[in-house]
């Protein structure tokens, strides 16, 4: 029988392609989407693309939400930073009020920190559920073998791109710890509610950078190489906003140790993902269009004189949110780690 999913902050974009994704999934159902903002509305007045998949479904409100505890179920939050935690909190309560066994994977920055003091410090507000951080992981699939706790966090969408290129470069501790990165991200990025940043005639044909070196993925993703490599790098960060909808492109640079050549950097690389069914090597810089709409990242590597430059393009949408949390879904219930996520991209958007 296939397991129950429930959405919670379920009319954002990530939840958006989360239940895209579902739609299609061999082991999971969604039996609630919960959106305070949007309860007793169909599903498909939010996300039209979604139309003929679920005519009557409705979005729930929070307090509606018990019924569908009843049974064991999976919970998917796609709610804000600050807020999931709390809501996290009462999934938890109110399952354990009716015995049901739930598996949480959070998308936001809530459960990526293994303290409240280190989230406290990114994010300037008390962490919603300290007493919760210890039964979350936070890792990209690929980086970690299984969980080892019963919940999981899912690194953010620059931090995926991020992890990609670095953790290779220092597990195998093949170049220095400061590593220097630009990126640039679709408006999706910045979520469904409208901004300057995100508004078409501002970022249409535009191309500009923001919180450059203060971006607060950056403390992120050193705690999280450093508890999957073993060593902490100093992460040196410019993320830019650009001129399209969905997608990640970043290059990463550092340099290397000496005498370390182009084929150990490969080799560390093969080695790492060579297993990996959604990480793909190429032999020429990747491009966007190969992988948005899929969970699939592109990575290519250039070395000359002592420095290394890695590529790396993905989805931000579904690699870097809802595609890599039903990846870390799959690995909690046992499911192959594929299983809803190999529909490949569009390629011509």
């Amino acid at each position: 029988m296939s397991i129950p999913a429930v959405v919670l902050g379920a009319s954002g974009y990530v939840a958006g392609e989360l239940l895209r994704i579902l739609a299609a999934h061999p082991e999971f159902r969604v039996a609630a989407a919960v959106s305070q903002s949007n309860a007793g509305a169909t599903v498909e007045s939010v996300f039209p693309n979604l139309t003929g998949l679920w005519p009557d479904s409705r979005f729930c409100s929070l307090a509606e939400l018990e019924e569908a505890l009843r049974q064991p179920c999976a919970v998917f939050s796609c709610a804000p930073h600050g807020a999931s935690a709390g809501l996290v909190a009462h999934v938890l309560k109110l399952a354990g009020k009716r015995g049901s066994e739930v598996r949480i994977v959070d998308v936001s920055a809530d459960f990526r920190y293994a303290t409240a003091q280190a989230y406290e410090q990114v994010y300037g507000t008390a962490h919603g559920a300290p007493e919760l951080l210890p039964k979350f992981c936070c890792a990209l699939p690929e980086h970690r073998a299984q969980a080892d706790t019963p919940h999981a966090g899912h690194p953010g969408c620059f931090a995926s791109a991020l992890l990609l290129a670095s953790v290779p470069l220092m597990r195998f501790e093949l170049a220095n710890t400061l590593l220097f990165a630009s990126g640039v991200t679709g408006s999706t990025g910045a979520g469904k509610q409208p901004l300057p940043t995100t508004h078409h005639p501002l970022r249409h044909s535009n191309l500009f950078a923001y919180r450059p070196l203060r971006h607060r993925h950056a403390p992120e993703v050193e705690e999280i190489c450093e508890a999957v490599s073993g060593q902490r790098p100093q992460l040196r960060f410019v993320p830019h906003s650009g001129p399209f909808a969905r997608g990640i492109h970043l290059t990463m640079q550092a340099g290397l140790k000496p005498s370390v050549s182009e084929r150990q950097v490969k080799n560390a690389f093969e080695q790492s993902y060579g297993d990996a069914p959604f990480v793909h090597l190429t032999d020429t810089p990747p491009r966007l269009k190969n992988v948005v709409g899929s969970n699939h990242a592109h990575i290519s590597i250039a070395v000359d004189g002592g420095s290394v430059a890695v590529f790396v393009v993905l989805d931000n949408l579904v690699k870097g949110a809802a595609g890599g949390a039903v990846q870390w879904a799959n690995r909690l219930y046992g499911f192959d780690e594929t299983a809803g996520l190999t529909a490949p991209g569009p390629a011509w958007t």
